[in-house]
């Protein structure tokens, strides 16, 4: 009878056992005589550190003490918790190795990208070898000392990550999350002439959409400005606990395949380690040559390698019975019971001793010379280059002044602009002046969202055939250009992770689509930040148009302004969301950001014609405060409190805002009516709750203790409830916002849809300021009546009533 047991999650020991089953170790091998270009002393050095790598990875995923085996094993020395993934950690360090091989040969510059999920122990041994580990960090030593602490403190409480997290030297890519490192790897290599980025792709990772998808980045790698990556697709066969897709086609399908996507596959393949070293180092010396042809114009396709070996390769073939290398049992723990059974802990022992540990660690635990002098030096070392710490390299923007680009308002209201063209007038002086430290990213949608000013200054990257209908492409763009949000923001990551600088523009209801990749990319700063020898990242910036008030158009599937409420839920340390009301407020917000380094800042703003409120003066101040009162908008008197606050967040919330104030204005010229509009809406939170939080007696101020508070909001009413609700006046507090009411009908009834229009609010406050009810039923009736026709109009007419179409700010 066989019983199944998961102690813990994805990363820990499957307790797996059959009576009476066998539990057999793994043969030590010897190297053989096989053709190749490994000679034998080259061939002996580069398998000790294979193997040097190998049992390190090992002794993180199972030990505590004892790591040179300098006595039996007992359980003391044995993780109770038995954490983390061996299956694919052979094949990493074999290309890691390989790729150190050709570093050194050839004097590259290079980064590894480990994409197969949960391989940190493979990186973290070869960062220990290389010598960056103790260089960053004093308690990881290069001796016994430091080995017993590497190995202890993989995937144990206080440690570090299962996968190649910000802990790991040399790592960019967060592996937490499988699909996306390839895509990272390209994003590395843009503006990184001569940069090579290996990319180990597991067979697990290249079953998802954006791994899918990331084969075509490659198509937008220009052979000069841009590095190269080498993808070495790991075909081990199995994930947690099933055959992999690519893994089981046949091998000619599978290669037309990458043909299909443009690549030049070479296969390694087998189970011997000799003939394997062999096959790798003609492959790699094979690629990199074809790498080389390509940057002096050689038009064939990318080369990549195909590494076909057992998974867990040279773990313990059988345990308990059942068959574990080269099948899904190896993928994480292959001895799951070695701090309780004794003969997995012998067969651990037994497993550890096959890589010879006494001919690659000297008496004090430090790697023997043959080991320690195979990998490159100083920073063409992969686990100390620079380029995967991307704050080292990031040099700041030469930013043009956003004053020179803003628009007259001689008054409020007396102007109308498309706030996102004026942006792109500034964002193509941003282009122009950085042209190898600053992209935009977009899924089909720069001109679309008005910011196609920037292609006067470059083109769309492309770097396949121009037909004859073709606009504004060039293999040399500082704009990338693909329908998948998925590579957008990818690339993005990978040029942000290595020290540029970068914006990525989309619909606001499909940013949804890469909610996953932000929360791990949020997560990696704010995991970085804590790490004293990481340095800061220019901020990941997000222009959301076409959003949920101006898609009346395209219908309920296109209005989500979700997105926020995703952001909101991550560390205050790292995120910003800003809600700019016009173009001025939009040009200070976006260079603040540019400006900024370590966050994810997330701006919304219309492409639509909008009224202007604010001149550049008034911009700067609003935005430098985050909040402000609006006195040419409101109606209160000097000294003496308002009867209602009517606040706002967005830039349709803000229209519908001053509408209703303007209602009141004149239908109840004697209300004392105060207008808040919220740019930063971190302000909304407590101080201690995020940097930006208003004091308690700050946010009273302006919102005041007991009055009613009407607040337009961009997105789902709750937000604002969840952001405030520990404030003295959150009972009276009522958000208008998206109600998940949407279809394809005019912007007015967009808004009234979801009771966020003038006449709606002009009614909650009625309703709310006390003894206003009776006093104004006549004026409520009347806006009653007034929506009613603004409806009945759209039905008749197809379009919004004059009312509303031609209603501007009077004051």
């Amino acid at each position: 009878m066989t019983e199944l047991r998961t102690t813990s999650g994805d990363t820990s020991a499957d307790d797996e056992r059959v009576a009476g089953g066998p539990t057999i170790a793994p043969t030590p091998y010897t190297l053989g005589d096989v053709a190749g270009p490994l000679g034998p002393d080259e061939l002996r050095q580069l398998d000790a550190w294979w193997r040097a790598a190998n049992y390190l990875a090992v002794g993180q995923i199972y030990l505590v003490g004892n790591p040179l085996l300098r006595e039996p094993l007992r359980p003391e020395h044995v993780k109770p918790r038995l954490l983390g993934h061996f299956g694919t950690v052979p094949g990493l360090n074999l290309s890691y190795a390989h790729a150190n091989r050709a570093i050194i040969a050839r004097d590259l510059d290079a980064v590894f990208v480990a994409g197969p999920g949960h391989g940190g122990p493979g990186p973290n041994a070869c960062a220990w070898l290389e010598g960056t580990t103790s260089e960053v960090d004093d308690d990881v030593s290069r001796d016994e000392r430091g080995m017993t602490t590497l190995m202890r403190r993989f995937s144990f409480p206080g440690g570090v990550p299962s996968h190649c997290a910000p802990e790991t030297p040399g790592s960019f890519h967060e592996g937490g999350e499988l699909g996306y490192s390839l895509v990272h790897a390209f994003g590395a290599v843009l503006d990184h002439p001569g940069l090579v980025a290996f990319c180990v792709v597991g067979d697990g990772e290249a079953e998802t959409g954006p791994l899918a998808t990331s084969w075509h980045a490659a198509k937008f790698l220009h052979p000069q400005r841009d590095g190269a990556v080498l993808p070495i697709l790991a075909l081990n066969q199995y994930k947690i606990a099933n055959p992999t897709l690519l893994a089981r086609i046949p091998e000619p399908e599978l290669l037309t395949l990458l043909r299909g996507y443009g690549y030049a596959p070479r296969v390694v393949a087998g189970d011997d380690p000799t003939h394997v070293h062999q096959q790798m180092a003609t492959a790699v010396d094979a690629c990199l040559d074809a790498i080389a042809a390509r940057r002096h114009g050689d038009v064939g396709a990318w080369p990549m390698i195909v590494l076909r070996t057992p998974k867990g390769w040279g773990c313990p073939p059988v345990v308990d019975g059942l068959p574990v290398e080269g099948t899904f049992r190896a993928h994480q723990v292959p001895l799951p019971a070695a701090h309780t059974d004794d003969e997995h802990r012998r067969v651990l022992e037994a497993w550890m001793r096959a890589y010879r540990p006494e001919e690659l660690f000297d008496d004090e635990g430090r790697p023997c010379p043959e080991v320690r002098d195979f990998p490159p030096r100083g920073a063409r070392r992969m686990s100390a280059n620079p380029v995967a710490n991307g704050g080292v390299l990031l040099r700041a923007l030469d930013l043009p002044d956003w004053r020179e680009h803003t628009v007259a308002v001689p008054a409020p209201g007396s102007t109308t602009h498309e706030a996102t063209r004026v942006l792109g007038g500034w964002l193509r002086e941003v282009t122009r002046r950085n042209p190898d430290n600053f992209m935009l990213f977009a899924p089909d949608e720069l001109a679309s969202n008005r910011l196609q000013d920037v292609l006067e200054v470059t083109g769309r990257r492309w770097e396949l055939a121009v037909g004859e209908h073709d606009e504004r492409l060039d293999p040399e763009g500082r704009v990338v250009e693909v329908l998948s949000e998925h590579l957008c923001q990818g690339l993005l990551e990978g040029y942000l992770l290595t020290g540029r600088h970068g914006a990525f523009t989309c619909y606001e209801a499909f940013i949804h689509i890469i909610d996953s990749m932000f929360n791990q990319h949020a997560k990696w700063l704010e995991s970085s930040a804590r790490i004293p020898w990481r340095r800061p990242l220019a901020s990941l910036n997000y222009l959301l148009s076409s959003h949920v008030w101006r898609q009346d158009h395209n219908g309920f599937s296109h209005q989500d302004p979700g997105f926020l409420d995703v952001v909101l839920n991550k560390k205050p340390e790292v995120v910003r969301v800003y809600l700019p009301p016009d173009a001025n407020t939009l040009l200070s917000t976006f260079d603040h950001c540019l400006r900024s380094r370590h966050f994810v800042n997330v701006v919304i703003a219309g492409k639509q014609p909008s009224p202007d409120w604010l001149s550049v003066e008034d911009a700067f101040a609003h935005c430098a405060r985050g909040i402000g009162i609006w006195e040419w908008a409101g109606t209160e008197q000097e000294g003496v409190d308002p009867d209602v606050v009517l606040a706002c967040a967005g830039d349709v919330p803000t229209l519908e805002t001053l509408a209703a104030a303007s209602i009141l204005r004149n239908a109840l010229p004697d209300l004392r009516v105060r207008v808040v509009n919220v740019v930063d809406l971190m302000r909304l939170l407590p101080e201690d709750m995020h940097p930006h939080g208003l004091p308690d007696r700050e946010f009273d101020n302006f919102f005041t203790e007991d009055r009613p508070v009407i607040f337009a909001f961009h997105g789902y009413p709750w937000l604002v409830h969840r952001l405030t609700y520990r404030r003295r006046n959150h009972d009276g507090l009522h958000v208008h916002g998206f109600q998940e009411n949407g279809t394809t009908t005019t912007p007015f009834d967009m808004v009234m849809l979801n009771d966020l229009d003038r006449y709606r609010l002009a009614i909650a406050v009625i309703d709310r300021v006390p003894g206003l009810g009776t006093r104004a039923a006549a004026l409520r009736q009347n806006l009653v009546d007034a929506r009613l026709r603004a409806r009945e109009w759209t039905r008749e007419h197809g379009e919004d009533i004059a009312d509303v179409v031609d209603w501007s700010w009077t004051g």
